[in-house]
């Protein structure tokens, strides 16, 4: 990391590591807020077009990282269609961050006629990732519901795993793919609804904690007024939880998740 992004980052508090500032109707507003509280944001986009009019209209943040996304939904249900998948190969070989990515295979949310799109979709979008664009490794934000082994596979076969600097955002797999995801070296955002199952409490206490982030997954809806003081409410509540789970000083915690951020943003 250079000196100068470093000099950026040295009032960091809090990462998001996972949102969606474009879904806030006054997401200038809360990204201004989010730098005076001390927030960084990696602020995920759901389609190419999401992505470039983020990137352009928060260009004048510098607490904000904006990546380039293809949701698994709107693959599912043909919102992303090739043109997009080709635009995001093309934007891909500049963009230092990517997410929202990745593939959904639960009934509740897509058709299951939709796998084999969504599958090739987020293969395209991790050989564009894993090429070298002269932006240093890319860090990726990707989505794994009911498929978390499928998507370590493609990460594996296309080398982002080697490449990238992958995090499941609010993982929901097995502990089996769990423990296959932490020795391949991937990180975990976790977030207030992971936290309210024990199962993702539990996840959250076994992550190493080098490889742990605290995000948001917001707001819960499309242009809608949202506050940067939700968004620190929530990283603080996620840090109390996780902090109270492995018997730590909350303080001592988000020291750690701070030093995390920095590495993986820098």
């Amino acid at each position: 990391m250079g000196a100068g992004a470093a000099e950026d980052m040295a009032g960091m508090r809090l990462l998001d590591a996972h949102c969606h500032l474009d879904f806030m109707s006054n997401m200038r507003e809360v990204a201004a807020d989010a730098r005076e509280d001390g927030l960084w944001v990696l602020a995920n986009t759901v389609t190419p077009a999401g992505y470039t009019a983020a990137r352009d209209a928060l260009a004048d943040q510098p607490n904000v990282r904006v990546a380039l996304g293809m949701h698994p939904w709107w693959v599912a249900d043909s919102r992303v269609g090739e043109k997009d998948v080709h635009d995001f190969e093309r934007l891909a070989a500049k963009a230092r961050y990517v997410g929202e990515v990745g593939m959904d295979f639960s009934p509740k949310h897509v058709p299951e006629g939709s796998f084999d799109r969504q599958r090739e979709a987020f293969r395209r979008a991790c050989v564009a990732a894993a090429a070298d664009g002269g932006t240093g490794p890319r860090v990726m934000s990707i989505h794994s519901v009911r498929s978390a082994g499928e998507v370590l596979d493609v990460l594996g076969q296309t080398g982002c795993l080697d490449r990238c600097r992958c995090v499941f955002h609010w993982f929901t797999g097995t502990s089996d793919e769990l423990h296959r995801a932490v020795m391949a070296g991937c990180w975990f955002s976790v977030n207030e609804m992971m936290l309210r199952t024990r199962r993702g409490r539990e996840y959250a206490r076994q992550v190493p904690l080098a490889q742990l982030l605290t995000e948001t997954d917001f707001p819960p809806g499309e242009d809608v007024p949202f506050s940067a003081g939700e968004i620190e409410r929530s990283l603080e509540g996620c840090i109390r939880t996780i902090a109270e789970s492995r018997v730590m000083e909350p303080n001592a915690l988000a020291t750690i998740v701070r030093d995390n951020a920095v590495r993986l943003l820098g």
